[in-house]
């Protein structure tokens, strides 16, 4: 039966909170956009008329082609070249979702997506749900086909699982303009003793490059060891600026509510780097420079105004 204007209207209706769900399950922007229309077509194809809550069915369905997703990325992952990480979402973007509570901030931010790798797809499905999404255990068992007691057990163990790899501070804006100025100085001094004042001990950098951007394939571990990187990342060079065909403007931004420096080359979007912050310092650099993973941050910095770069990367 094909769908009347009001029936593409539910649908369009529920879709912000669909692609939210998606990426908070995937860490990939373009992959949610995929399973949301996968959704839609199911929903195209249904008898709607015989669905008595189309949000409920349509989070149902959502959230097991994700689970199907999930699982065949965990294989993929194992030969993905170098380290992986989430696809950054700039700020403003619909697809960061609701941010209301510090819980749901927290859950977007690129250190807890990163650590949702850690869990098998059914704890990171009730996780998001019940976390970020504030789904009641009843909704999520009957959106996974388990029992209401397995959900709020499954729930208490990826949160612990969570908790026991994150400790982040939540930041306002302009103290994450600070934190970039900050870094951005001692970045660019060409000493590696303000970067390491900077940092925590036990910092980490990170660089996704998916195999067609030079990244480092493990961590940097330690301060100083961070700090030298980091320097020498800044260090102008005419071999970085044939590598990436010029120079990049380097700004201060926020991606997943983190402070970030989002370098961009003609218009286009070449990396994004989101600090970790802490108490204590800078606790963790990771490095999106994949250019799959930087389609939809281009075209969400083309919508606006950012004014000139704080500097021309090397």
């Amino acid at each position: 039966m094909a769908l009347t204007v009001n029936d593409v209207d539910r649908f369009e209706a529920s879709r912000p909170r669909l692609e939210a769900i998606a990426y908070r399950l995937l860490g990939s922007a373009s992959e949610a956009e995929d399973v949301v229309q996968e959704t839609f077509l199911r929903w195209q194809a249904a008898d709607v008329r015989r669905i008595e809550v189309p949000e409920a069915w349509l989070t149902k369905v959502l959230t097991n082609l994700c689970l199907n997703q999930l699982t065949s990325a965990r294989a993929r992952r194992e030969t993905y070249v170098g380290q992986w990480l989430p696809e950054p979402l700039l700020a403003g973007d619909p697809m960061l979702g609701p941010a209301d509570t510090a819980e749901q901030r927290e859950s977007l931010s690129y250190a807890v997506l990163t650590l949702l790798e850690r869990l098998s797809p059914g704890e990171r499905a009730v996780y998001v749900l019940r976390e970020a999404f504030d789904y009641p255990h009843r909704e999520i068992a009957g959106i996974l086909d388990i029992t209401e007691t397995a959900s709020q057990q499954i729930f208490h163990r990826a949160k612990k699982h969570v908790a026991a790899g994150k400790a982040r501070t939540e930041i306002d804006e302009a103290t994450a303009r600070r934190v970039v100025d900050e870094f951005l100085a001692a970045a660019t001094s060409g000493r590696t003793e303000p970067l390491v004042r900077l940092l925590t001990q036990d910092a980490v950098a990170i660089g996704d490059g998916g195999g067609k951007v030079p990244a480092r394939t493990k961590a940097f571990e330690g301060a100083v060891a961070v700090a030298k990187f980091v320097r020498g990342l800044f260090k102008p060079g005419k071999a970085k600026r044939d590598l990436i065909g010029g120079s990049p403007g380097v700004y201060a931004a926020t991606a997943n509510g983190d402070p970030a420096l989002v370098a961009v080359l003609d218009g286009r979007v070449v990396g994004v780097m989101c600090l970790a912050v802490t108490p204590g310092g800078i606790t963790a650099i990771r490095n999106q420079v994949n250019p799959d993973k930087l389609e939809r941050a281009t075209r969400r910095w083309a919508a606006a105004d950012h004014g000139e770069p704080l500097l021309r990367f090397f």
